[in-house]
């Protein structure tokens, strides 16, 4: 369940004028999610076949029985979203095999150096997921992990430790899964990387980790109860954003929700920030960074908003000194701290969960995902590309290509 508090930190900010405005620019917006060109996002479908879900749950279950190591290769929206769920919902020490190493997210050959020589006597099987096969980083540690396996497998055993999640008919990648032998995902033509994480892209790898992939999908189809929440939380968003609120700070109060606000940031950044336009997104781990970044926030430049997401039902950790548990003192903290920004000149619309759990995240994922579309349907961007990105790609592959080896 999600409980959201959009006024109660912004009155002063946001007047019913302001979103009585927007609200009339959003209602074409919402009758293309609901039955409009939009309507797939909001069809599970769209995402996953069941045919696809037994393969996932079949291979996950083989994959987690036969290594140490489960390398995913990915970056972007093809490793974001997964590492998010990951972290929020596996236990922080202990956790159970395989371990999970996230590769092809940086060109560091000390960290490179690192991973090579860890798993050097360790079982390992590799799902590298990238559409085009084409990027950089991901390509460079596939290579990488290639060249290492064959060293140690045979013909066979490789076609049972490389797992392929790619376009469904073009692309390096598949002609790659085609020549080995190599099992293969298929990433859905309509949906992008950051919007990935409901797709074998991120169901897969999750099912390796022990995730319930089931209920995390449950969560996706009952997030249709917030269709309307999402639609207001753009809306304001966009109001602050024409008060001068250039920049929000996603805000949790639970370490285990860092890589959330990764998430949050990329989704955001990438989803909105083109044409000029945009709110930049930046991450904020309470009350860890009310020590640093909360200062800022109650006394630096009147330019940021947060949006601060807590979780309602916690373990029950008793501090006598206090006759109070650790639980009430993080939601005092959330609480007061939202009032002492809100007192001088931060915002903050807040969002909370009923509980840090698979169909919990897959409600609020489903929202943030919405929320971020109609956000740049609302400034007239194009929710789904990213030419920004690709510029860089090219410069990189233009300078690679002008290299002459002697």
């Amino acid at each position: 369940m999600i409980k959201s508090e959009f006024n109660k930190y912004t009155a002063k900010f946001i007047s019913g004028v302001d979103q009585v405005k927007l609200n009339k620019s959003s209602k074409k917006l919402i009758k293309s999610f609901v039955d409009g060109e939009l309507a797939y996002l909001n069809d599970i479908n769209s995402y996953v076949s069941k045919e696809e879900l037994n393969d996932i749950i079949k291979v996950a279950e083989y994959t987690r029985n036969n290594c140490d190591v489960f390398i995913v290769i990915g970056i972007g929206g093809s490793y974001m979203g997964t590492k998010a769920i990951m972290e929020a919902l596996l236990p922080t020490f202990n956790r159970e095999k395989p371990e999970v190493i996230f590769l092809g997210t940086n060109l560091s050959s000390l960290y490179y150096r690192d991973v090579i020589e860890y798993i050097k006597d360790k079982d390992v099987i590799v799902n590298v997921i990238s559409k085009s096969g084409e990027t950089l980083e991901p390509s460079i540690a596939f290579d990488i992990m290639e060249y290492i396996m064959k060293g140690k497998y045979s013909e066979e055993e490789m076609k049972e430790r490389i797992i392929i999640t790619t376009d469904a008919k073009k692309g390096s990648l598949r002609k790659k899964a085609k020549e080995g032998g190599y099992f293969t995902f298929e990433i859905p033509p309509k949906i992008g990387g950051r919007f990935s994480v409901f797709t074998p892209v991120g169901l897969f790898p999750l099912a390796v980790m022990g995730i319930d992939i089931l209920t995390l999908l449950e969560g996706f189809m009952s997030g249709s109860e917030y269709l309307d929440k999402a639609f207001e939380y753009a809306i304001a968003r966009e109001v602050l954003f024409r008060k001068g609120k250039y920049v929000e700070a996603f805000t949790v109060y639970d370490e285990k929700l860092y890589y959330f606000t990764e998430w949050l940031k990329q989704l955001f950044a990438e989803t909105q920030g083109k044409n000029g336009k945009g709110i930049l997104p930046i991450s904020i781990v309470n009350t860890r960074d009310l020590h640093s970044m909360g200062q800022f926030l109650q006394q630096g430049k009147d330019i940021v908003f947060e949006t601060t997401i807590g979780i309602i039902d916690e373990p029950v950790i008793k501090i006598n000194k206090y006759d109070k548990t650790l639980q009430e003192i993080n939601r005092i903290a959330l609480e007061k701290v939202c009032e002492a920004h809100y007192s001088d000149k931060t915002p903050s619309l807040v969002l909370y969960a009923s509980q840090l759990d698979e169909f919990n995240l897959g409600e609020l994922v489903r929202f943030f995902m919405t929320s971020a579309i109609v956000g740049a349907l609302l400034i007239d961007v194009n929710p789904f590309d990213q030419p920004g990105v690709e510029k860089y790609k090219s410069l990189i592959n233009d300078a690679l290509n002008s290299i002459v080896i002697f």
